[in-house]
């Protein structure tokens, strides 16, 4: 049985995801970092700020000889802030979704967290969390680690095994596994595909959820 529910946000609650991966592999080869998607998406999606620029950074120094963080992080938050302004949207359906939770719930994000409470106030999703709003910032370790979860459950005075997670990302699954918490991998952000599916799956997820009104379904049942 289940005593809370925590959300991931970007690809989950906010439809951010596919706009973050266009930009960081447009911005990455402007800089001569070349990637290709689908091992990009699944080993960097799901990282904070600060662990992103770090992997990079040392990606940077093996095949540049440089660093490039300085430029990148300004180039890369000025491109990600033009595309959200024109193009991000909620996930369909999380609002409604997120309303039919009676359960304590949280959201744990590696998102900072202005970053964070900017986008959950834009589509109106923040009141409905507050106050168990967690980011990266939270915890000296993100995800994968499972600081940022077991943050969240002790905030939400939950034990950790009565948790149910709902996850995008293979480092957001991991996360949720090692705190001991179950965790179904969500489809319905822009950016998932096939692969993606079964990446959450081998990283063991132990179900999917194809969309918002699946997961209501769900909801009503726990």
């Amino acid at each position: 049985m289940f005593g809370a529910v925590i959300f991931d946000c970007d690809g989950v609650l906010v439809d951010s995801e596919v706009l973050f991966h266009a930009v960081e592999l447009e911005v990455l080869a402007e800089f001569g970092l070349v990637y290709e998607s689908r091992p990009f998406k699944a080993r960097f999606m799901g990282m904070s700020d600060n662990a992103f620029y770090a992997a990079l950074d040392v990606e940077a120094h093996e095949r540049l000889g440089r660093s490039i963080i300085a430029e990148l992080r300004s180039r890369m938050k000025a491109r990600v802030l033009e595309r959200f302004e024109r193009e991000l949207r909620a996930v369909p359906g999380a609002l409604e979704a997120v309303g039919h939770v009676r359960l304590p719930k949280a959201v744990a994000s590696s998102s900072s967290s202005k970053a964070l409470d900017h986008k959950l106030k834009r589509f109106g999703l923040r009141d409905g969390f507050d106050p168990h709003i967690y980011s990266a910032e939270h915890v000296a370790d993100a995800k994968p680690a499972p600081d940022l979860f077991l943050h969240a459950a002790a905030q939400l005075g939950v034990p950790p095994a009565c948790c149910l997670v709902i996850e995008d990302s293979v480092n957001g699954v991991k996360a949720g596994l090692a705190a001991g918490m179950t965790v179904w991998g969500f489809s319905g952000g822009a950016h998932m595909d096939e692969h993606m599916c079964a990446l959450l799956v081998e990283a063991g997820a132990h179900r999917l959820v194809g969309d918002w009104a699946e997961a209501q379904r769900l909801f009503a049942a726990l």
